[in-house]
């Protein structure tokens, strides 16, 4: 089975429909990490990202009237995303493109942008087309992975697997290996988001500038996940010696989880004890 075939399934004949396969491999391994949890929950930023290219996949686009969207998988297999309708371009300044609230995030998030002082900004309307296969859906890539765009009609996409499981989530690491970074705290998936809110626990946050760090106790609503969705919000989470210091280049990990029915002064006095083995206070970012 092709993927061409599929898509002819769909009254898409891509002898006279135009559709370009692109295959999303961001260079940048802090966003390619975050990029299927972007693809699974937060589609909008996801689109954001394919709706601008460079000079090359521009000229590609604007003869395109579907896109098939994927996330590199394995080497030379792609992770299919969606089927977008190209409704159309037009030009936009480089200040208009930094403006548009999907780019914003996207910045936040740690993707370099190349600077063009114009560029097209394509419309690309999600399809309902095998949606129910979205991460799920495994074809090879032809050629080189280094060509991150293909033309349909003119390339074999065999398909490997249908999965059962969407591999978009590939399932939160134990407590003592989470290893997470201020864009990515904003932007997990819903169901470590879940796990998260359940655990309450000593935390500590690394400003990998300079080495120093900070450590916290949450024990409140949503627990960790709570606290850390402060700092999320605001960069610097209350904590006066965060203030002015770069909230990307943060760290944050836990270093003990505790029962979720420990009493918060108990929480506090391991808060207090980490402080004290780590001198945090004295060579650290604790105030108190």
């Amino acid at each position: 089975m092709e993927l061409n075939y599929l898509l002819s399934l769909k009254d898409i004949d891509t002898s006279r429909e135009r559709v370009l396969v692109m295959r999303h491999v961001p260079k940048e391994p802090g966003f390619r990490k975050i990029l299927p949890w972007l693809a699974a929950e937060k589609p909008e930023i996801f689109n954001a990202y394919q709706q601008s290219q460079r000079p090359r996949v521009e000229k590609q686009l604007t003869q395109a009237t579907h896109v098939v969207s994927c996330i590199g998988h394995r080497a030379r297999e792609a992770l299919f995303i969606g089927l977008y309708r190209v409704t159309g371009f037009q030009p936009i300044t480089w200040q208009q493109f930094r403006e548009i609230p999907g780019n914003i995030e996207l910045h936040r998030l740690e993707m370099k942008y190349w600077v063009q002082d114009s560029l097209l900004w394509f419309e690309l309307e999600l399809t309902s087309e095998y949606q129910e296969w979205k991460g799920k859906l495994i074809f090879g890539w032809p050629g080189s992975d280094r060509a991150w765009t293909r033309w349909a009609d003119k390339n074999k996409f065999s398909v490997k697997a249908i999965l059962e499981e969407s591999k978009l989530d590939k399932g939160m690491p134990s407590w003592d290996n989470l290893v997470l970074t201020w864009g990515e705290i904003s932007n997990l998936p819903k169901s470590w988001v879940d796990v998260l809110s359940e655990w309450r626990g000593i935390y500590f946050i690394l400003d990998a500038t300079d080495g120093k760090g900070d450590v916290g106790s949450a024990y409140g609503d949503e627990n960790l996940y709570g606290r850390w969705k402060n700092y999320a919000a605001s960069g610097d989470g209350g904590n006066k010696l965060l203030l002015g210091r770069a909230p990307d280049m943060f760290q944050f990990s836990i270093l003990q989880r505790v029962s979720p029915d420990m009493e918060s002064r108990e929480v506090i006095d391991l808060e207090n004890s980490w402080k004290e083995r780590l001198h945090t206070r004295e060579f650290g970012l604790n105030l108190n």
